[in-house]
C-alpha cells in the first residue's frame, strides 16, 4: 500500500477540542489536510478551529457539535458530513470517555453510556462514512483504542470492554478493507498527559476517596505530551502501520500480556507501587484504577 498523502485531502477527527484530538487537528493542518472536527464542547472546539484558521488560512476547517452518546444526533451529524464530503481521505475516531469503578460498583446505565461513546459511536460513524472513504483513493481509517485495549486492570471493566471491542473491530476492518485500498490503524496510547482520569465519571458505587487514591497514583505516570502522541499516530498513518503503540507505558504491558496473559496484573500492580511511590492498596482496599491512555470527550479530546 502506498504512503498516505495528507495534503489536499479531507480529514475527519472526533473529540477534536483538546488532548490528542486537538493535537491531531493541528498536526493534520500542518500537513495540508482540510478538516472536519467533531466534539461536544462548543467553546473549546471553536478555539481550536479559530487557531487553525489563523495559522492556515488556505485550509477549510469545518466544525460539528455532537454528543456521541446520542445515537440519533450522531447519525444526523454523520449524514451532514457525508453529504458535504462525499470523498474523505482520513477518518480518526478519537473521542472517548472514562468510567471509574469495578463492575459491581457501576450501574448498567453508566456502563452502557461509556459503550455508546467509546465503541458504538466508532461503529456508527465508520459505517456512515465508509462509502466516502471508499470513494477516495488511498483513504485511511484510524480508531483510537487504548493501553486498556491490550490489558484489562481491575476497576476498568467498562473501559477495557469498550477498548478491546474497538481493537477487535479495527483488526477485522483492516482485513476486510485491504482490497479496497483503505489502510486501517488501531492506536494504543500509554500514559498520555490528558485530563481523562481527572474528568472521568465515577461509578455510583465507588467511594470518592477510593477513586482519588488510584487517581493520585496514576497521574504520576502520565508523562507523554498529547502533541507527541499525535505525531506518533500521524507517522503511523503515513507509513500505513496497522497498529501503533505510543510510549513504553503501552509497549511493555503489551509484551507482558503476551508473555504472561493470565498473570500480568500482579506484575503491573507491583510496578505501579514503585512508579507511583505509594502502595497500590490502602486500608485493605484495592483503589479504583483510572484510565491512563486515551483522550476523552470529558477531557474534550
Amino acid at each position: 500500500m502506498r504512503t498516505f498523502v495528507f495534503r489536499a485531502g479531507t480529514a475527519v477527527v472526533t473529540g477534536a477540542a483538546s488532548g490528542i484530538g486537538e493535537a491531531l487537528a493541528h498536526g493534520l493542518a500542518r500537513r495540508g489536510s482540510d478538516l472536519v472536527l467533531l466534539d461536544r464542547d462548543a467553546d473549546r472546539l471553536d478555539a481550536v478551529a479559530a487557531a487553525i484558521r489563523a495559522a492556515h488560512p488556505d485550509l477549510r476547517v469545518e466544525t460539528h457539535l455532537v454528543d456521541l452518546a446520542d445515537r440519533a444526533a450522531t447519525a444526523r451529524v454523520a449524514e451532514q458530513v457525508r453529504a458535504a464530503h462525499p470523498r474523505i481521505r482520513l477518518l480518526v475516531n478519537n473521542a472517548g470517555v472514562a468510567l471509574g469503578g469495578r463492575f459491581d460498583q457501576v450501574t448498567l446505565d453508566e456502563f452502557n453510556w461509556l459503550l455508546d461513546i467509546n465503541f458504538h459511536a466508532v461503529v456508527q460513524l465508520t459505517h456512515a462514512l465508509l462509502p466516502a472513504l471508499k470513494a477516495e483513493p488511498g483513504a485511511h481509517l484510524v480508531n483510537v483504542s487504548s493501553l486498556f485495549g491490550l490489558i484489562a486492570p481491575a476497576g476498568q471493566a467498562a473501559y477495557s470492554a469498550s477498548k478491546f471491542a474497538v481493537r477487535g473491530f479495527t483488526e477485522a476492518l483492516r482485513h476486510e478493507l485491504v482490497d479496497d485500498g483503505i489502510g486501517v490503524t488501531s492506536v494504543h496510547p500509554g500514559g498520555i498527559a490528558t485530563r481523562i482520569a481527572r474528568n472521568a465519571r465515577v461509578g455510583s458505587g465507588v467511594e470518592r476517596e477510593e477513586y482519588e487514591t488510584g487517581l493520585r497514583q496514576f497521574e504520576k505516570l502520565l508523562s507523554i505530551p498529547p502533541a507527541k502522541a499525535a505525531e506518533v499516530i500521524l507517522r503511523g498513518v503515513e507509513r500505513r502501520r496497522g497498529r501503533v503503540l505510543i510510549g513504553w507505558s503501552a509497549k511493555l504491558p503489551d509484551l507482558l500480556a503476551r508473555v504472561a496473559p493470565a498473570a500480568y496484573n500482579r506484575v503491573l500492580v507491583t510496578g505501579l507501587n514503585r512508579g507511583a511511590g505509594g502502595p497500590a492498596r490502602q486500608a485493605g482496599r484495592r483503589p479504583v484504577v483510572p484510565p491512563t491512555a486515551t483522550p476523552s470527550t470529558a477531557d474534550r479530546a
